[in-house]
């Protein structure tokens, strides 16, 4: 019996130490079936994958640059490992962030090596940007916390913007490091149960990247993509494309847009299907029972297959 369900993939944030073992992937990522994949990877960053994952040091395994491709391919070996163990039948697929690209590789959309180049070179443009700073805003409606940032970057000249709109109680705010330390204070004001500074110096999906629009659009241009073969829906759009073109315009577009993760759960919920969190943590699972899914599983569960596999029955 197959199982149909939108599969989902984590975005940076999920990566972790011992995500290989931890995951319960270190014997694919080994296999030989997978391993120039893994020597692949490695020669892209200039390090040692197996090492890097399951030792560190965490400081380089946590660099944007890194980081990307890294998780990319954790998440890729997740899938690969999903469809051997049971008979999968996605019906959509969907990615947070940088978790959009592993849903392009899964809806063969984009070929595993021309996706890890796409976003090492997404990483290291980031890595060019203004530094910058992000903070997760806790029981706040969206709208307030808006009107916050419009307010910090109109009267105060600091760019700030919603980057992440995680739940309906949790958005992500990015921009400047003092424009967002100001919203901060001021979504405290307004009612705010909590707003927590990330540790990040890079303000991913804000106007603080795109300066860098036209290097990364050389960089997608350049890369050989195909129409995905089962629904992908973008961050941008929360939404699928119609062709080529709009698929590369939108993947421009999240460098600087912000993920629109609520109207994804949305999408998604419309379905009434299992949802199957595939990769490293967690993460995604939270944000999917916020969000109203109820029915979901993750593959980092130790649990997962024998949930997964009770399910199908």
């Amino acid at each position: 019996m197959s199982c149909s369900a939108a599969i989902v993939f984590p975005g940076q944030g999920s990566q972790h130490l011992n995500m290989l073992s931890q995951g319960s992937i270190l014997d694919i990522a080994q296999s030989s079936e997978y391993s120039h994949l893994v020597e692949y990877c490695s020669n892209l960053v200039s390090l040692d994958f197996v090492k890097l994952v399951e030792t560190g040091p965490e400081e380089l395994l946590n660099r944007t640059s890194i980081t990307q491709p890294v998780l990319l391919l954790i998440s890729y070996l997740h899938y690969q490992k999903l469809i051997e163990k049971i008979n999968l039948d996605p019906i959509l697929f969907a990615g947070h962030s940088l978790g959009e690209y592993s849903a392009l590789v899964a809806a063969n959309s984009l070929a595993i090596e021309d996706a890890l180049n796409l976003v090492r070179a997404r990483g290291l443009l980031m890595e060019e940007a203004d530094n910058g700073s992000m903070a997760a805003i806790l029981g706040l409606e969206l709208s307030v916390i808006q009107d916050v940032c419009q307010e910090v970057s109109d009267k105060h000249s600091f760019e700030v913007q919603c980057a992440n709109i995680n739940t309906p109680t949790q958005t992500v705010i990015s921009g400047t490091g003092e424009g967002v330390q100001i919203a901060q204070e001021l979504c405290i004001k307004k009612g705010a149960k909590r707003a927590i500074r990330l540790n990040v110096s890079i303000a991913s999906h804000s106007s603080l990247m795109k300066p860098l629009k036209d290097k990364f659009s050389e960089v997608i241009s350049s890369t050989n993509f195909k129409l995905p073969t089962t629904t992908v829906l973008h961050n941008v759009t929360y939404g699928e494309s119609s062709n080529i073109d709009e698929l590369k315009e939108v993947l421009g577009k999240q460098l600087y847009s912000p993920v629109q993760w609520v109207k994804t759960c949305q999408k998604i919920l419309e379905l009434n299907s299992p949802v199957i969190e595939c990769g490293p943590g967690k993460v995604i699972a939270g944000l999917l029972k916020a969000n109203g899914v109820n029915d979901y599983f993750s593959t980092s569960d130790v649990n997962f297959y024998e949930k997964i596999l009770e399910h199908v029955k």
